[in-house]
C-alpha cells in the first residue's frame, strides 16, 4: 500500500489506517476475538496505523490491542499506535475536558498499561479544554514526549488557528478531525493549514458513519445505538433523504468497478498526500472494502463525477446534535 508520513518528521505509515473505536460497542456489540481478527487482517492487508482512545469502551479498545500485542510479540513493530485522552465525566455523567499536564500523564499511564507498552507513537489531546491555551496544551503534551511516554503529539477536532498557536509551543504531528464526502468543513482551512505546516490530517469517520458504504447501518439497528439515534443525519426525515442521495454514489462506485467505501476513501486520499483516512469496522470483509480505496487513482474526470452525485453540502442534517457538538471547535 502507498505510504504517507505521520507528521513532518514522523514514521511512514500505510495511506489508510484503522480507527479502533469499533473495538468498543459504539456501533454494536463486539468482543476480543472479533477485534483480534481485525488486527490479523490489518497485518495481512498492510494497514500499519492503529488509532484508539482511553474512552473507547472505557478502555475496551486499548485492552483488545494490548492483549493482541501480548499474544503476538512481533506485531508491535508492524504497527504505529496512537491513543487519546482529555474527555472526562463527572459524578452525574456530564462530559468535560481536562488538558492539564497531570491529567494527560495520568491517563496516558493507564493507556500504556492497557496497551502493554512503554511508549505510544502518537498521543492526542482528544478535545481542547478552553481553560488552557493551545500553547499550554501543546506544552503539556510535549512533556510526555520529553519523558519518553509518547513519540509525538496530536490534536483532535481543533480549529486551524488553534493548530497554528500550538505549533509555536511544540511540534504537532497530526490533527484528527471528522472528514469525508459528507463532512467537508476541514476543507475550509484545516486541510490547508496541515499541508502548510507539515502536519498529518487524520480523517476519522471517513465513511460518514456507514452512509458512504454499500451497506449503511440498518434502520432497525439505529434505535439501539445511542449516538446514531440522536444524530441528525440518522433521524427522519434526514435519514431517508441521505439514503436516497447515496444511491447515486453507490451506482457510480459500481460503474467504476469498486465499492462505495473504497471510492469514499480514495476521494479522501486525493485531497492531499498528508490526508490519512482511518475507517473503523467490525467486519474483515468491510475492512477489505475500505482498504481497496488505496489502490484507486482518481482522475480529474472521476472527481468531477463524484462531485456531481455528492456535491458539497449534499447531506441532510448537521453532523452532530446540539449535545454532540460539545467539544469540537467550530471555525467557519
Amino acid at each position: 500500500m502507498e505510504k504517507r508520513r505521520l507528521g513532518a518528521n514522523g514514521p511512514e505509515i500505510a495511506a489508510i489506517g484503522y480507527g479502533a473505536m469499533s473495538f468498543s460497542d459504539m456501533y454494536g456489540p463486539t468482543n476480543e476475538t472479533e477485534s483480534h481478527a481485525i488486527l490479523d487482517a490489518c497485518r495481512d492487508l498492510g494497514v500499519t496505523h492503529l488509532d484508539t482512545a482511553n474512552v473507547y469502551g472505557m478502555g475496551k479498545s486499548e485492552n483488545a490491542i494490548g492483549t493482541y500485542l501480548k499474544a503476538n510479540p512481533g506485531a508491535r513493530d508492524e504497527f504505529v499506535i496512537a491513543t487519546k485522552a482529555t474527555i472526562t465525566r463527572d459524578a452525574d455523567g456530564n462530559r468535560g475536558y481536562d488538558n492539564s499536564a497531570e491529567h494527560l500523564e495520568t491517563e496516558l499511564d493507564k493507556s500504556l498499561q492497557r496497551l502493554g507498552l512503554e511508549c505510544v507513537d502518537l498521543f492526542y489531546a482528544h478535545r481542547r479544554d478552553p481553560r488552557f491555551t493551545p500553547e499550554e496544551t501543546a506544552a503539556n503534551l510535549g512533556r510526555l514526549v520529553e519523558k519518553g511516554k509518547a513519540r509525538a503529539i496530536g490534536l483532535s477536532e481543533v480549529a486551524p488557528s488553534t493548530l497554528r498557536r500550538a505549533m509555536k509551543a511544540f511540534p504537532v504531528a497530526a490533527v484528527q478531525s471528522e472528514y469525508s464526502l459528507s463532512t467537508r468543513a476541514p476543507d475550509l482551512g484545516l486541510v490547508q493549514a496541515c499541508a502548510e505546516l507539515g502536519v498529518a490530517m487524520v480523517a476519522f469517520s471517513p465513511l460518514g458513519r456507514s452512509l458512504l458504504t454499500d451497506t449503511p447501518i440498518a434502520r432497525e439497528r439505529i434505535a439501539g445505538l445511542p449516538f446514531l439515534a440522536a444524530n441528525p443525519r440518522f433521524t427522519e426525515p434526514n435519514l431517508s433523504e441521505n439514503l436516497r442521495i447515496m444511491e447515486g454514489f453507490r451506482k457510480l462506485a459500481a460503474e467504476m468497478g469498486t465499492t462505495a467505501a473504497g471510492l469514499a476513501n480514495a476521494w479522501l486520499l486525493s485531497r492531499g498526500p498528508h490526508v490519512i483516512p482511518i475507517p473503523g469496522t467490525r467486519s474483515v470483509d468491510h475492512l477489505r472494502e475500505c482498504i481497496s480505496g488505496a489502490a484507486l487513482s482518481l482522475t480529474a474526470e472521476d472527481l468531477e463525477r463524484i462531485e456531481a452525485v455528492l456535491p458539497v453540502g449534499w447531506t441532510h442534517g448537521d453532523r452532530y446534535s446540539d449535545a454532540q457538538w460539545a467539544g469540537p471547535e467550530r471555525y467557519c
